[in-house]
């Protein structure tokens, strides 16, 4: 067995639900798959001893997850006055319409189509909830709509499909581009560097405890597949699934459409670059 302090970002180990720092609270939705690893994270976030908790990506719409969170906001004394969005993927954002009827919340995401009420967000926009205080970063890459949502007093930083508790993740083509990707993940690397962050609470997988680390590791993971992507197309490789048999031939065939997704992202960034 690998001692988790040697793999990527530190993982900790342990039950995914329940307290992961001072402010933040996961509650595990049952939606476990290749793709989603154990299930989505919605994490509940307030400042101790407020009544005022702020949800981030409620997940699926099933109904008894969605009860879930409620329910364990409540149990803490807490009260759903917010739910944010970290992108529009079905997984963190299907059920948030139904979770705003439910907590009779606002929902606050990138992009209009997935809002309930008047507010966005943006980039520099900081949030305030019952003391607590998240600051929105935009991220996009995995896809355009990305956000990570940095929580200073836990210097930490919630990253949604940005950031994976495990593995890497995947760069959406056509929506997700590789070279947003590379920018987002230099500007989390910032964020370790600048402002202390150490802790990654991204939406699946669990808790890094090394945030720097996660961030060096998804950069060198990326030029290492890049490299790998333009050496296949030297070898004659240039149908994207030819390229995904010969690059990604060490990964679970049921992830390769996943990872064509990635490849074509990659191609097109080594085409803008004339690298191909």
């Amino acid at each position: 067995m690998t001692d988790a302090a040697a793999l990527p970002g530190r993982p900790r180990g342990g039950v995914l639900t329940g307290p992961a720092t001072a402010r933040a609270v996961n509650v595990l939705a049952p939606n476990a798959s290749a793709m989603t690893l154990d299930g989505t994270n919605t994490w509940i976030v307030s400042e101790p001893g407020s009544e005022l908790a702020v949800v981030i990506d409620p997940g699926p719409l099933d109904e008894g997850h969605l009860s879930n969170v409620v329910g364990t906001a409540e149990k803490a004394g807490k009260r759903v006055a917010l739910t944010l969005l970290t992108h529009g993927h079905p997984d963190h954002a299907e059920g948030a319409a139904r979770f705003a009827e439910l907590t009779r919340t606002r929902v606050r995401a990138l992009d209009p189509a997935l809002r309930l009420g008047d507010e966005g967000l943006g980039a520099g926009d900081v949030i305030e909830v019952g003391g607590l205080e998240l600051r929105v970063v935009p991220t996009p890459g995995h896809t355009a709509d990305s956000l990570c949502f940095h929580l200073p007093a836990d210097r930490a930083v919630l990253t949604g499909d940005t950031i994976l508790g495990r593995g890497t993740t995947v760069v959406a083509h056509p929506d997700g581009r590789l070279g947003d990707y590379l920018d987002s993940l230099r500007r989390l690397r910032s964020l370790t560097v600048d402002d202390g962050v150490h802790t990654v609470l991204p939406g699946h997988g669990p808790v890094l405890e090394d945030a720097q680390g996660a961030v060096e590791f998804y950069l060198a993971h990326r030029a290492h597949r890049l490299a790998q992507v333009e050496t296949a197309v030297e070898d004659g490789h240039h149908i994207p699934a030819q390229v995904v048999a010969h690059v990604y031939a060490d990964v679970d065939r049921s992830l390769w459409p996943a990872a064509e997704l990635s490849v074509r992202a990659q191609l097109d960034y080594l085409r803008e670059h004339g690298l191909i």
